[in-house]
């Protein structure tokens, strides 16, 4: 199974970060090891700013090379959302350096995915919303018709590079919003108007 990433796919987050907008999909990866298996993100010792990203996140029904766009939409199973723990301190002094910053995104624990739902009860896939809410505050909103790359294109583009199998997860990626976190908060993620995913940080 793996865990694919899209940077930069939502304009007022490439403006917050003052980041340059992409020619082309910013793809990246985290291990599976990244996969957080409890309600409890324990905070890393060696980041002191370590920062939520809430996304969409959609799994992979099948085995796919070379996915024609109009076809894309039927690799989908399931849709849910994810939070993309970011190391804000690592990722920026590498990339100031012209380094690798994998590390910064790859850690343990450093991807929580909500309980999915299925395809057949997403009723457009270009609208749907999700929001997070830090200690109850909201903090994050988002709807898929604000991605720069909508899903049909992500998954045609990445097949041509990698084979997609049953079961991989595409973290499409955050709306503006992104913020620090600290021991003690709680996040809250919403699909539409449903709860999906509570995490707590210690």
């Amino acid at each position: 199974m793996k865990i694919i990433c899209v940077g930069r796919n939502y304009v007022e987050h490439i403006m917050e970060l003052n980041n340059e907008f992409p020619i082309d999909p910013v793809i990246f990866f985290k291990p599976e090891s990244s996969l957080l298996k409890s309600k409890n993100f324990l905070h890393p010792s060696f980041s002191s700013e370590i920062h939520h990203e809430i996304e969409l996140v959609y799994e992979i029904l099948k085995k796919g090379k070379d996915i024609d766009k109009k076809d894309a939409i039927n690799y989908i199973s399931k849709v849910g959302i994810g939070i993309d723990f970011t190391a804000r301190d690592i990722q920026s002094h590498n990339k100031k350096k012209g380094l690798p910053w994998g590390f910064s995104k790859s850690f343990d624990g450093s991807a929580a995915v909500s309980k999915l739902i299925s395809r057949n009860k997403i009723k457009d896939f270009n609208a749907i919303t999700f929001l997070l809410k830090k200690n109850n505050i909201l903090v994050q909103k988002g709807s898929s018709n604000l991605m720069i790359y909508k899903i049909d294109f992500l998954i045609s583009y990445i097949s041509n590079f990698i084979t997609l199998e049953k079961g991989d997860l595409i973290f499409s990626g955050t709306p503006k919003g992104v913020g620090k976190v600290k021991i003690g908060d709680k996040l809250d993620g919403y699909h539409e108007n449903e709860k999906i995913l509570s995490i707590n940080i210690s």
